[in-house]
C-alpha cells in the first residue's frame, strides 16, 4: 500500500512544482502571454484543418492546455491541438464525421493516461540522441517552413497531407509581390525586436513588443496583410459524448494510433524542452498521466486531442517560462481572448505571428550540436540525417521510427563485430601432442548477428583432435547465439573433435542448459571451471587416444 501510495503521489501535482515560482512570476506571466498570442492561430488553423472546426482547435488549447499544465510532467511544456495530430484526425472526420473527434479523443486519452500509470513513459530513452536532435531539425525546418504561406499572403496549403516543402514553393511561387513586401516588414520587426530587445535589457519580451509594434504599424499604415479574424465568444458547457458501442468499436484501432501519436510527440517535446532549458528534468510517467488526463477533458469539451507542442514549448521556453504556471497562463490567456479581447487580438497580423515561429524555429537549431554529430561516427551521422530528412518530407512519427531502426542496426553491426574468436597459445610448458589442441577464446556479445561469424569461425579449425572453449570472456549471449554454440558442439564432435567448455558463467548455465549446450557434450565431465584443469584433460585425452604428432612435434 505504501509503494502504491508514493507511486500515485509522484504521478500528481505538488508544491514542488512550484518552488521558483515566487522568484520567476513574472517572467512566467510575460512567456504565457507570449504564447498564448502565438498560440492562438496556430489553434483555430490546426482545428479547421482537421475537420473539427476552429472552435475544436481553440477549446483544446484552453481546455488541455491547462490541464497538461497541471497534471505533466514537464514544467515547461505547453500542450495543444499540433500539426502532427491533424494528419490523423482529418481522415476519422471524413469517415465518422466531425462528431466522432469528441469520443475518439476521450479514448485515447483513456490509453495515454493508462501508458502512464503502467509506466512506459521511459520507452522514449530508448531513442538516440542523435534521433532526438535528427527530430527537432526536422521540426524546426517544418515550424520554418509552415510560415511561409502566411508570410507571402499566398494559399500554398492544399490539405492536411501537404508537403510542407512542396507547400512553401507554391506559396512563393504564387505570391503577390506588394503583399510579401508588407509580410517582410512585419517579419523583420518581430525578429529585430525579438533579436535586438533581449540584448540591450534580458527581461524584455522581444516577441510580444515585436507583435504590438507590428499590429499597431500595420493598422496605422493600412498594410493589406492577412489578420487573425473573428472569433468565437465562448466555451460550450461539458458534455459525455454518446458512448455507442459499435462506433467505440471501429474508432478503436484509431484512438490506439492516437494515444501512441500524442505519447511520442509529447514525450519527444518534453526532451527537447529539457534541452532547451534547466528547469529540470521531466517525469515521462507523469507525462503521459498529465496528457491523457488533457485529452479527457478537452473531449468532455467538445475539444481534440491534445500533445505537448514543440512550437509553442519552445516560444515558451525562449520567452523566460521557469515553471509551468507559464502554460497554465497561455491557456487563461486564450481564454480571455475568447471572452474579452477577442476584437483588438482580431487585428493581430498573421505575418507578425509567423516572424515570432520563424525565429524560434531557428534558435532551435543548434549547429555546434549538428556538427559535433556529423563529425562523431557514420552511424550516429546517418541516423541524424535519415531522422531530420524524413520528419520535414514525411511524418515526424514515421521519422523517429525510421531513425531508431537505422541508429539500432549500426549498433547491432557493430556490436556483432566485436564478438571475437581467438585461438591462443595451450598454455603451461609446451608437450608433444598440444599441436592436437585448440584453445579458443570467445569474447564479446554472442546474439543472432555476429552467431554465424562465430560459428564459421570456430568449425572452420582443422588438424586438431581436442578443442577447449573459453567463455569466461562471453559477456551477453542471447538463444541464438546459445543455439550456435551447441551446433558448434555437435558438428564437432560429428567431426571426432572432442569439445571441452571452460568458464561458464553463473547468469549462462540456466540458458545453455534449456537450448541444449550442455548436453551436447559428450560426456558431463567435459564442463570445466578452470582453464589448467580443461588443458591437462585435453592433453591427457590427446595420449589416451595415440593420435600420431606432426613432424614439427617429432623434432620438438
Amino acid at each position: 500500500m505504501t509503494r502504491v501510495r508514493a507511486a500515485a503521489q509522484r504521478l500528481l501535482p505538488g508544491r514542488s512544482d512550484y518552488a521558483e515560482l515566487p522568484r520567476s512570476w513574472r517572467t512566467d506571466l510575460l512567456a504565457g502571454l507570449t504564447v498564448g498570442i502565438v498560440a492562438l492561430p496556430l489553434a483555430l488553423g490546426f482545428g479547421i484543418a482537421s475537420g473539427a472546426g476552429a472552435e475544436a482547435g481553440l477549446i483544446t488549447a484552453i481546455v488541455a492546455g491547462l490541464v497538461a499544465a497541471v497534471f505533466g510532467g514537464s514544467h515547461v511544456q505547453v500542450s495543444g491541438p499540433t500539426g502532427a495530430m491533424v494528419v490523423v484526425l482529418a481522415p476519422i472526420v471524413a469517415t465518422h464525421g466531425a462528431g466522432a473527434i469528441a469520443l475518439v479523443t476521450l479514448m485515447a486519452g483513456v490509453v495515454v493516461v493508462l501508458a502512464g500509470v503502467a509506466r512506459l513513459g521511459r520507452a522514449v530513452s530508448f531513442i538516440p540522441w542523435p534521433v532526438i536532435e535528427g527530430f527537432t531539425l526536422g521540426i524546426a525546418a517544418i515550424i520554418f517552413l509552415q510560415q511561409v504561406p502566411a508570410v507571402t499572403g499566398a494559399s500554398g496549403q492544399a490539405g492536411p497531407h501537404t508537403n510542407v516543402v512542396a507547400s512553401a514553393v507554391r506559396s512563393l511561387t504564387n505570391a503577390d509581390p506588394a503583399t510579401l513586401a508588407w509580410s517582410l516588414a512585419a517579419v523583420g520587426i518581430v525578429s529585430a525586436c525579438m533579436l535586438g530587445l533581449p540584448r540591450l535589457r534580458p527581461g524584455i519580451p522581444g516577441s510580444l513588443v515585436g507583435i504590438v509594434v507590428a499590429t499597431v504599424a500595420a493598422q496605422a499604415l493600412h498594410a493589406p496583410l492577412a489578420t487573425i479574424g473573428a472569433l468565437p465568444h465562448s466555451l460550450p458547457a461539458p458534455s459525455i459524448p454518446l458512448l455507442d458501442p459499435a462506433t467505440m468499436q471501429a474508432l478503436l484501432p484509431a484512438a490506439l494510433t492516437i494515444a501512441a501519436l500524442a505519447a511520442i510527440e509529447s514525450l519527444l517535446s518534453a526532451r527537447v524542452a529539457a534541452s532547451l532549458t534547466d528547469t529540470g528534468a521531466y517525469d515521462p510517467d507523469r507525462e503521459l498521466v498529465g496528457q491523457g488526463l488533457a485529452s479527457l477533458a478537452a473531449g468532455l469539451f467538445g475539444g481534440m486531442p491534445a500533445t505537448g507542442a514543440i512550437a509553442r514549448t519552445a516560444v515558451n521556453v525562449r520567452s523566460g517560462a521557469r515553471t509551468r504556471a507559464a502554460a497554465a497562463t497561455h491557456a487563461a490567456v486564450l481564454l480571455a481572448v475568447v471572452l474579452v479581447v477577442a476584437g483588438p487580438v482580431a487585428h493581430i497580423p498573421l505575418a507578425a505571428l509567423s516572424g515570432v515561429l520563424m525565429v524560434t524555429a531557428v534558435r532551435m537549431v543548434h549547429v555546434a550540436t549538428a556538427r559535433s554529430i556529423l563529425r562523431s561516427t557514420r552511424a550516429d551521422a546517418a541516423a541524424f540525417v535519415v531522422t531530420a530528412v524524413v520528419t520535414v518530407s514525411v511524418d515526424l512519427i514515421v521519422a523517429v521510427g525510421i531513425g531508431v531502426v537505422v541508429a539500432g542496426g549500426f549498433a547491432l553491426r557493430g556490436l556483432a563485430r566485436s564478438a571475437g574468436v581467438a585461438r591462443e597459445p595451450v598454455p603451461g610448458e609446451p608437450e608433444l601432442g598440444d599441436e592436437q589442441i585448440a584453445v579458443i577464446r570467445i569474447d564479446g556479445p554472442l546474439f543472432f548477428a555476429a552467431a554465424d561469424r562465430v560459428l564459421d569461425e570456430v568449425t572452420g579449425l582443422d588438424g586438431v583432435t581436442v578443442v577447449v572453449l573459453r567463455m569466461s570472456q562471453l559477456e551477453l549471449v542471447d538463444a541464438t547465439g546459445a543455439h550456435v554454440l551447441s551446433e558448434i558442439v555437435q558438428q564437432l564432435e560429428a567431426r571426432g573433435v572432442t569439445v571441452l567448455i571452460k568458464g561458464v558463467r553463473d547468469g549462462h548455465v540456466e540458458l545453455f542448459r534449456t537450448v541444449g549446450v550442455l548436453d551436447a557434450l559428450r560426456h558431463h565431465e567435459h564442463l570445466f571451471d578452470d582453464l589448467p584443469a580443461a588443458v591437462a584433460h585435453a592433453r591427457d585425452h590427446v595420449r589416451r587416444a595415440g593420435y600420431p604428432l606432426t613432424d614439427d612435434a617429432a623434432a620438438a
